[in-house]
């Protein structure tokens, strides 16, 4: 006789033909079939992305509580009082309204420059057979051009044209006297008036290529039959381009606009290479990029540059929600 389990007698009044009830999956389970295919390619990402770009933001917030030195492990917690240092600080207002005006004027001329410019050579050449609307002969070429400031360093940029503003013997000059301008003649970057418009006209010169290149990408995506029917509806190219043209780039140019602000806020490079000082003559280029280095490497105030440097953090932010604020309309799509 054989020997083994009896099997189950169902219960009085069951059906013997319908299988047993399962339980639902654990909730765990459940979203770790639906999301754990991508969760696990985005585990790594993400852990290196916390440990290289938000920790220095936590670290840095930390730092500027105490009054570290940059070099010593001793330290200690001094609560505001760095802040309240930036607060009164002469030096460091003068950077602010310096970041400011940069923040004003170099987004607006550098995206107004790479939209004219991108513009002219997509739909500013003349009129061919066939053709509503075309570009000018040789855009291609036009476009290296524009876009070969971008090959090269910024640090690269500042000593031309260091040598450039040279009161002495630098090419502006010269080329002013070359042609009998003699009398218009500047210190440059010598004098505090003009200095820190001599570092924004680099800024602008280095930058202007990457969005003549950028913009012409976004207008040769759009359709010919919109600038075509605009045409036929007699309207001329000013209104083609603030009609047709602008509203179809404008998230490119909310971006443009986010991007060259940071750039503004920053300005170390060229202040640190350029400017007398540097950050002069009379702190007339200083701003709070450098503000940050000097404080950190000449003054060894480190607890102190932090605080400076999560102004700065600030700033941005605000800037990119404005900007995105204001800019926000009805998406176009074609």
């Amino acid at each position: 006789m054989k020997t083994g389990a009896s099997p189950a007698v169902p219960a009085a009044g069951a059906d013997p033909t319908r299988s047993p009830v399962r339980r639902p999956p654990h909730r765990f389970l459940r979203w770790y079939r639906k999301y754990g295919f991508v969760a696990g390619f985005l585990a790594a990402p993400l852990a290196i992305y916390a440990i290289f770009v938000i920790s220095p933001f936590v670290q840095a917030i930390y730092y500027s509580f105490t009054d570290w030195t940059g070099l010593s492990s001793n330290f200690k917690m001094v609560g505001f009082k760095n802040y309240d240092w930036l607060l009164h600080d002469d030096l460091f207002w003068t950077a602010v309204g310096h970041n400011i005006l940069l923040l004003l004027v170099l987004p607006l001329v550098t995206l107004g420059l790479g939209l004219f410019f991108a513009f002219m050579l997509n739909v500013g050449g003349r009129r061919r057979r066939n053709a509503a609307v075309s570009g000018v002969r040789g855009a291609g070429v036009y476009k290296i051009v524009y876009f070969f400031p971008q090959v090269l360093s910024i640090a690269i940029v500042a000593l031309l044209f260091q040598y450039t503003y040279n009161p002495r013997d630098g090419m502006l000059n010269a080329a002013l006297d070359a042609v009998g301008l003699d009398s218009l003649e500047q210190l440059w970057l010598g004098d505090p008036d003009l200095a820190l418009w001599c570092l924004m006209a680099v800024m602008v010169w280095s930058n202007v290529g990457f969005y003549v290149v950028l913009f012409s990408a976004g207008m040769s995506s759009i359709p010919r039959d919109f600038y075509e029917a605009a045409l036929l509806d007699g309207a001329n190219r000013f209104h083609t381009f603030f009609r047709v043209t602008l509203p179809l780039l404008w998230d490119t140019v909310q971006t443009g606009w986010i991007y060259m602000g940071i750039i503004a806020l920053d300005a170390f490079a060229v202040v640190q290479i350029m400017t007398v000082g540097p950050g002069g003559p009379a702190d007339s280029t200083e701003v709070m990029g450098y503000y940050v280095y000097t404080k950190t490497f000449r003054d060894g105030q480190a607890g102190r540059a932090t605080a400076i440097g999560v102004a700065m953090l600030v700033v941005t932010l605000i800037f990119a929600v404005i900007v995105s604020r204001l800019g926000r309309r009805e998406r176009l799509e074609y």
